[in-house]
């Protein structure tokens, strides 16, 4: 099933399972707008159950900012529900999840955004059609990466993330920040066809989450390169390291998406991809 939401004079497009549809009209350097997204719905093993978000930046070259609050807000029960506050160009898929209890029925919960003047509105509610497997893909049995910040964990696996890390850094001096991963390297993708050169098993794409400062990563695209982890049983263990600088002093969150051979939003399976936050205190 397909819906068409009009919210704000705004028209958003939902499209179940593989994504969302959006609005396709040109894009622009900056002024634009910022689409929340409702990815789908996924249960957890104790019967709760994941809403997942994501969001679209139609500025192909303006990154925004919008602070939790009346203009980012997420009801009922916010407006802060763990929502980013930064937004970079393009698709940010599956970013983060709301849990909400079994019971949940048919209720919704709201993401509204406005962003360069322009509001857009998405809930999130239980439907056949939004149902998900995030945490394995079917064909081939394909599942995302664990990763970590330290190498004995604690570990994340699947899109709806979590603060499992922390670090320190100082106003413009680079700081390196590391991710270890592991993977089953199973291959995944829309045409099922093998590339002669296979890309890296993982890929960390890490973004700017929350925070009050400009962040500058001197790669946001790193390749986990493979390392030896004693006792571990996945096929392929690796670590990425981000080189990172800060413009203000205060309360960071970054955002490590790590995609396997299905890359980003997963070749529109909803599979299989991984979110960890890491928190950075940043002084002068």
């Amino acid at each position: 099933m397909c819906a068409a939401l009009l919210a704000a004079g705004v028209l958003v497009w939902e499209q179940p399972a593989s994504g969302q549809y959006l609005p396709s009209e040109p894009s622009h350097i900056a002024g634009d707008s910022v689409s929340a997204s409702f990815e789908g719905w996924f249960k957890n093993p104790d019967g709760t159950i994941n809403l997942l978000f994501g969001y679209f930046n139609r500025n192909r070259q303006q990154e925004v900012d919008v602070p939790v609050g009346p203009n980012n807000r997420i009801e009922p029960g916010g407006p802060d529900r763990g929502q980013p506050t930064h937004f970079m160009p393009g698709r940010g898929w599956g970013m983060f999840a709301v849990k909400v209890p079994a019971n949940f029925g048919e209720q919704r919960l709201t993401w509204t955004l406005t962003a360069n003047g322009k509001t857009t509105s998405v809930p999130g509610y239980l439907h056949i059609d939004y149902e998900l497997s995030p945490l394995v893909e079917a064909a081939v049995g394909n599942t995302p990466p664990e990763m970590a910040f330290a190498e004995q964990g604690p570990w994340m696996q699947g899109p709806h993330g979590g603060l499992t890390g922390a670090a320190t850094a100082k106003v413009g001096t680079p700081a390196t920040i590391s991710v270890w991963v592991s993977d089953d390297a199973k291959f995944t993708t829309n045409n099922g066809v093998r590339p002669r050169v296979m890309p890296p098993a993982v890929i960390v794409h890490w973004t700017k989450f929350r925070g009050p400062g400009d962040v500058k990563f001197a790669n946001d695209r790193t390749p986990a390169s493979p390392v030896e982890r004693k006792g571990a049983k996945a096929v392929f263990n690796g670590k990425a390291d981000a080189t990172v600088t800060f413009s203000e002093p205060g309360e960071y969150i970054l955002n490590a998406q790590g995609n396997d051979y299905s890359g980003d939003g997963g070749a529109g399976f909803q599979c299989c991809w991984s979110n960890a936050q890491v928190q950075v205190n940043v002084t002068r």
